[in-house]
């Protein structure tokens, strides 16, 4: 698992890493709170961040992936959002999130979603850690139905 974080600041690999075992799953986390940050480290478009802000899906799925390309990882989890009133495009607590899950031959699932928490900065932070990794057993599931659904069942398929 790999995680790219920007108003969550690390918290979703902080809370991963309080489970005992942690280091098995865990790959590494990258923390992008500036424009410049996401794209110097994660590859993030400036034209991206142009068009959609920083608090966008599309700026969330970029986030992911630029970290899956700069990890052993075959999840990745990623947040970007606001906890204070600055920006009049977007509400205090709305947070983006994007999940990829990476199956067999490199196949890619990318999930995004936002919403919107309310609470202190720490209370919004806090609350958006947990629901990112709270989503992924159910997209996981998802990804696994998904997978099945277009391999066919039938007794010619030669995938079964």
């Amino acid at each position: 698992m790999v995680t790219a974080e920007s108003c969550t600041a690390g918290l979703i690999a902080s809370t991963v890493a309080d489970v005992p075992g942690a280091g098995g799953l865990l790959d590494c986390a990258f923390v992008t709170y500036s424009p410049e940050a996401k794209q110097r480290c994660l590859g993030v478009q400036a034209s991206t961040l142009e068009k959609f802000n920083l608090t966008s899906e599309t700026v969330a799925r970029e986030m992911a992936i630029g970290a899956l390309n700069n990890s052993r990882a075959n999840l990745a989890v990623s947040n970007t959002g606001v906890t204070d009133p600055v920006d009049d495009e977007v509400a205090p607590g709305t947070q983006c999130y994007a999940w990829i899950f990476v199956g067999k031959g490199g196949r890619r699932t990318v999930y995004s979603e936002t919403r919107v928490f309310e609470g202190d900065r720490s209370e919004i932070r806090l609350a958006s850690a947990r629901y990112a990794l709270s989503r992924i057993r159910e997209l996981f599931n998802q990804t696994c139905k998904d997978v099945i659904s277009t391999r066919g069942s039938g007794p010619n398929d030669p995938s079964a």
